[in-house]
């Protein structure tokens, strides 16, 4: 015998207007308490801000940052940030602390700690610890009289009226509001020390953003045999053959003294049959094309990108300073490095 389904549960229901404005409802206010919960950490950067940042630009160590629960997942965040714009940071968990890792906090290093209600058991266990090594403490809390705010150099305010949840129980407008204080310390921090997007790429070699600020010409294109070239002399013929052998689309073509006189490339090629030109008696030089579009080895991948899309071109030589032929590469070159 087949049991018949379970009636639908109401919050089954999905089909029901009423239940679906309610929904939207809901999801509406958890973002304006949130909002508002940022918003109002803008008139609360003060001088206890200025002494945070100052406590991380003199840090000779790294920035330990630590935090249970929910305000652990936060803080974990915080300090790849801290990490990837400029600050040296890494987060140590409280509890593991206590047991052994607290050997990761060392000497010169500086300590924030987050804790909605500043009585974490957990972060107050470490005090006496971080108070041996010197370390300053910066505490983020939603509580300015609790024990961690009063121990703390700086005192980062990060409370809110209420909770998003409409219990008022989970973590979300407090936990919103201090991962929005950390990106302030953060890019505050990153715009002091002057950091530039060169640096950030330095941190995030393997992203695409790294790709496009790191890798140069040089990185990506061919070189040595993988060059198609050719001499002024060389009949069409030939210098097709070459194009083919070679893959990308075109060839430079060289002169007696090393210096790249012109280039010839699939369009120059269907210009030229238009033309109805004898392909066998025809030489390289009759049909290049001299004002052609180069590189330097040394400049950055994204700029060959930037210039082919520019002129609507799909490949590029690359020139030393003389004018000789060096790399060359074509907009699969780009894809494959990933800069496009």
């Amino acid at each position: 015998m087949i049991a018949s389904p379970p009636p639908d549960q109401p919050h089954e229901r999905m089909d029901d207007p009423a239940d679906q404005t309610r929904l939207i409802d809901l999801g509406r206010q958890a973002l304006r308490i949130e909002a508002e919960a940022v918003l109002a950490l803008v008139d609360r950067l003060d001088a206890s801000f200025v002494a945070a940042c100052r406590i991380c630009l003199q840090c000779t160590g790294r920035v330990v940052v630590s935090g249970m629960g929910k305000s652990g997942h936060v803080g974990r965040k915080i300090a790849a940030t801290l990490a990837s714009t400029g600050t040296p940071a890494f987060f140590l968990h409280p509890a593991e602390a206590s047991h052994g890792d607290s050997g990761m906090l060392t000497r010169g290093d500086a300590v924030l700690a987050i804790s909605n209600s500043g009585e974490t058991v957990e972060i107050l266990t470490l005090l006496p610890l971080i108070k041996r090594l010197g370390a300053p403490l910066i505490a983020m809390t939603g509580n300015a009289n609790s024990t961690l705010a009063l121990e703390a150099e700086a005192h980062l305010d990060v409370s809110v009226p209420a909770e998003a949840c409409p219990l008022n129980l989970a973590p979300t407008a407090s936990t919103t509001a201090t991962l929005a204080m950390g990106d302030a310390l953060a890019v505050a921090l990153l715009g002091q020390r002057g950091f530039t997007p060169e640096d950030f790429a330095r941190a995030h070699p393997g992203g695409a953003l790294g790709r496009r600020l790191l890798l140069r010409v040089a990185d990506v294109m061919r070189r040595g045999s993988e060059l198609p070239v050719v001499s002024p002399e060389t009949p069409l013929s030939q210098g097709l053959l070459e194009m083919s052998r070679k893959g990308l689309g075109m060839t430079a073509i060289v002169d007696a003294t090393g210096r790249v006189a012109g280039i010839f490339t699939d369009g120059d090629l269907r210009r030229a049959l238009d033309r109805r030109i004898d392909v066998h008696h025809t030489t390289m030089g009759a049909v290049m094309t001299v004002a052609f579009r180069s590189i330097a080895a040394q400049e950055l991948a994204v700029e060959a990108v930037l210039l082919m899309e520019r002129h609507a071109i799909n490949g590029l030589l690359v020139l030393d300073a003389d004018g000789r032929l060096v790399g060359a590469l074509n907009v699969h070159d780009l894809l494959r490095a990933g800069i496009l």
